[in-house]
């Protein structure tokens, strides 16, 4: 199992450079994940959720603030952290097993330890008996299956992961939740996620970090204090879910109607006979 990663963020800006003119695209972003924690990351298109993976995964420097894992400031990539995108970005004349190793380029191991980490990994993520396999005989469910692996064959720290399910119909993203449920508990690593899908960032997430754009700043932190596994049509969940899409929105939430002083019903409401 590997060593999950303290991560803080403090005070965080970033801007770029267009057309000679500076553009903020995140704004005094301040947030603290604990070790084995799971965080869900949303906010609409233009909010910064990419860029901010970027900056944690060591791709980009210039920045303002500090971003920090268990007090070391962030220098470059590092095997510390894994990154899965939305496209698997598998190599097409690779089989499974040989995608999975690259991984392991850089690890320092054997190579027997490197197939035993990699057999492992396969195991994990559900492929055994598509070791041999290429790209093209999976399916776009199972080719994420294997960008994970790959990803999570270091044993990171942190694993972060930018709309790794986006591009699936809705009957495999669900399943591939599951999955990523799964392998979250059995690895015990720090996992933050970047989506649009609001019930996926309150089914797996310990907490949701609502953003918003122009320039990118948290909005606020939504707790979920639901018990694993999490039931999708209970009403505690709905509620979670029901409230991020509120702060999503910029919604306030509804007032309750007040009771009348005798019978208990809502003031307003009347009566025809």
């Amino acid at each position: 199992m590997a060593h999950a990663a303290t991560l803080e963020i403090r005070q965080l800006s970033k801007q770029y450079e267009v057309e000679g003119a500076p553009l903020k695209v995140l704004d005094d972003i301040s947030l603290t994940i604990t070790p084995g924690e799971f965080v869900s990351i949303v906010g609409s298109s233009g909010c910064g959720k990419s860029t901010l993976l970027r900056l944690i995964v060591g791709l980009e420097a210039d920045y303002r603030g500090e971003v920090l894992i268990d007090g070391n400031r962030i220098v470059g990539t590092s095997l510390d952290r894994g990154i899965v995108f939305q496209e698997h970005r598998l190599f097409p004349w690779l089989t499974v097993r040989d995608n999975i190793a690259l991984g392991l380029l850089n690890a320092g191991l054997g190579a027997q330890q490197k197939r035993k980490e990699v057999q492992a990994h396969i195991e994990l993520v559900g492929l055994k008996g598509f070791e041999s396999a290429y790209p093209h005989q999976l399916s776009g469910g199972m080719s994420q299956r294997v960008a994970i692996a790959r990803a999570l064959v270091n044993r990171p720290e942190i694993l972060l992961l930018d709309e790794p399910f986006g591009a699936l119909d809705a009957m495999t993203r669900a399943h591939l939740q599951q999955e990523l449920h799964h392998i979250w508990q059995a690895e015990g690593i720090t996992m933050i996620l970047v989506t649009h899908d609001v019930e996926e960032a309150v089914y797996l997430g310990d907490k949701v970090v609502v953003m918003e754009p122009r320039p990118g700043r948290i909005r606020r932190i939504v707790p979920v204090e639901l018990a694993h596994p999490r039931n999708r049509v209970d009403l505690a969940f709905t509620h979670v879910k029901e409230e991020v899409l509120r702060e999503f929105a910029g919604t306030p939430p509804p007032a309750e109607a007040p009771l009348h002083p005798v019978g208990g019903l809502p003031a307003g409401l009347r009566f025809a006979y």
